[in-house]
């Protein structure tokens, strides 16, 4: 039985990577950088991407307010070999995640999306 609210998150992520395969990584960060749950591959640590993307969000923050773009709701950068996305929760948190390159991008924001409403009852 799932009981703490980070294990509720945690199954909400498995979900969400179940449910789209492109997604290869997840994760719930504080704004403060701070791994509240994720659903991340052994060979990414949870620090390391909670940091990054606390930084992310709050250049992208800065950027949309300072060029009058309005409340900053999602983001993301293209590499090579993929997506890192991030979709903002609410002024506490963040919804990170690693697509593959071969990802419809659409299609993963849409499922992201709806994985953010319910996230947000789960914090």
């Amino acid at each position: 039985m799932i009981t703490s609210k980070a294990e509720r998150i945690k199954a909400r992520l498995v979900a969400l990577q179940s449910l789209t395969p492109e997604l290869e990584a997840a994760a719930v960060i504080s704004v403060e950088g701070l791994m509240i749950s994720s659903s991340l591959p052994e060979s990414i640590a949870d620090d390391r991407m909670a940091a990054m993307s606390a930084a992310m969000l709050a250049l992208g923050e800065r950027i949309a307010k300072d060029l009058d773009r309005g409340e900053l709701t999602q983001m993301y950068i293209k590499g090579n070999d993929g997506y890192v996305v991030l979709m903002s929760m609410d002024d506490r948190a963040v919804l990170a995640s690693l697509a593959s390159e071969d990802a419809k991008l659409g299609l993963v924001l849409l499922d992201l999306q709806e994985a953010v409403v319910d996230l947000k009852r789960l914090l």
